[in-house]
């Protein structure tokens, strides 16, 4: 049993890699046209909930399946602290690279797997992960693995899709994602195929409190939420024991 379970999280993580290997060249643009630049203010909100980490000299923030690399970017706007960012897809690490050169302080980015990162126990003072925790073959597994490279006392911030919360909004928000987000992605990537995923994979992911539920599972104190948007997305904060 345990080793069909890897062989299906290995072919999971397989499609997936090949899926956003084939959109990273459009996926900067795409995110932000879809999101009608809403995505930017929620890395911020991600860089504001980690501040006083990131103004903490001698710091080490560890941001997790970041793409092109837009929230590490962010995490290290007059940050003290050292970014690192990883990602297991090496095209879209290619564009985070170009993105952040000239960067002071330099960011450099990690080909690696959000299961199995190369990083001791105990490493970072904080850990991110935006959009990219629905992603995984095995979403505790990731969390667990998060916070085995988090010191005690450290934080993990994981911002995602989550559910609308007003009432009404959810519908309108589902017929946006599942009919017109797949069109206009297909057409300006060239693979609808990957934003008819997009939509899906929000579908199976936990809502908020069943997330919060799983952090807690996985080792984390203190976590809250706030929801963002109306729901749309989620930014969970937790504090490893």
């Amino acid at each position: 049993m345990q080793n069909e379970l890897n062989a299906n999280e290995a072919a999971h993580a397989k499609a997936v890699r090949e899926m956003f290997a084939g959109i990273a060249g459009r996926y900067d643009l795409l995110n932000h046209v879809l999101s009608l630049n809403i995505d930017k203010r929620w890395r911020r909100m991600v860089a504001d909930e980690l501040r006083d980490i990131l103004d903490t000299s001698g710091a080490a923030v560890l941001d997790v399946a970041c793409g092109t690399g837009d929230l590490s970017l962010e995490l290290n706007k007059g940050s003290m602290a050292r970014i690192i960012g990883t990602d297991f897809c090496r095209p879209m690490l290619e564009f985070a690279r170009s993105k952040s050169d000239g960067e002071t302080p330099a960011i450099p980015y990690v080909e690696a797997d959000a299961l199995a990162l190369p990083f001791d126990d105990g490493y970072f003072d904080a850990v991110s992960i935006a959009f990219g925790l629905r992603n995984l073959a095995n979403v505790s597994g990731g969390l667990r693995e998060l916070g085995r490279v988090l010191k005690p006392n450290g934080r993990i911030a994981v911002l995602e899709f989550s559910s609308p919360i007003v009432p009404g909004f959810g519908r309108l928000f589902n017929f946006y994602f599942s009919h017109v987000l797949p069109r206009i992605g297909g057409v300006v990537s060239g693979s609808r195929g990957a934003y008819e995923y997009l939509p899906d994979s929000v579908a199976k992911f936990p809502n908020q409190k069943d997330l919060a539920a799983l952090m807690g599972e996985a080792g984390l104190v203190n976590v809250r939420y706030q929801n963002l948007t109306g729901g749309i997305a989620a930014l969970h904060v937790g504090t490893k024991a």
